[in-house]
């Protein structure tokens, strides 16, 4: 799998030339499927914001907005209830998942249980766009700063790639670089702290920071 991890979608021209090499195709030729799911895990979030992203409403033109041959979606709580055989082929057959923002913990989880976690290792063509917890899933932890879901057994996720993630640097009041700071002094791996015009390109274990904005790389 190929992955484009990203804060707040494909936001500048660097991001969008990356996310073209990663397809190998236009995005006007790709199905993508968009995975709303980490936003029930987020107090932030609703039927509201997920039918922006769904819509493709202004707020998400980054993302679900960028003009794909088509866009379905994939929403992992239901995945377990219908059987494998029934999604298996939906996954296979788009050419991008656009994995959205929420709680990472509560991704993490549906993630398992949907089985899509285990399926990913067989997909090495796939491109994975991840926003915010999208992207923060695919690291070893979280931190306890990002928690949100009260069921999370921890901060724990995937840990498909070696280096955690702060996103949305600069962009509230409680992300700024001090927080990540002290957010990194407890990861334990090596993390990044990104902003809203910076992605993290990883394609078979090497990593490139993609940038037009402000980034910082801890340990």
């Amino acid at each position: 799998m190929k992955l484009l991890l990203t804060s707040g979608g494909v936001t500048n021209d660097s991001i969008r030339d990356a996310l073209a090499d990663l397809l190998g195709k236009p995005m006007a030729e790709c199905h993508a499927l968009v995975v709303p799911t980490a936003q029930w895990g987020h107090p932030m979030c609703g039927p509201s914001s997920v039918q922006g992203l769904v819509a493709a409403e202004p707020d998400f033109r980054h993302f679900t907005g960028l003009g794909w041959a088509s866009l379905g979606v994939l929403e992992l709580t239901a995945l377990p209830t219908i059987g494998t055989e029934r999604w298996l082929p939906w996954v296979r057959e788009a050419d991008v998942l656009l994995v959205d923002g929420g709680d990472a913990t509560y991704l993490c989880h549906w993630m398992r249980e949907s089985g899509l976690a285990e399926l990913l290792p067989s997909l090495p063509d796939m491109v994975w766009v991840g926003v915010s917890a999208g992207s923060m899933v695919m690291t070893p932890r979280i931190g306890a700063y990002f928690v949100e879901w009260p069921q999370a057994p921890d901060d724990r996720t995937l840990g498909v790639v070696d280096f955690s993630i702060f996103p949305h640097l600069d962009l509230f009041p409680s992300n700024t670089l001090a927080h990540a700071e002290r957010w990194a002094a407890d990861i334990g791996v090596p993390a990044y702290a990104i902003d809203e015009q910076t992605a993290i390109k990883v394609v078979d274990g090497s990593v490139e920071v993609i940038s037009e904005g402000q980034w910082t790389k801890f340990g």
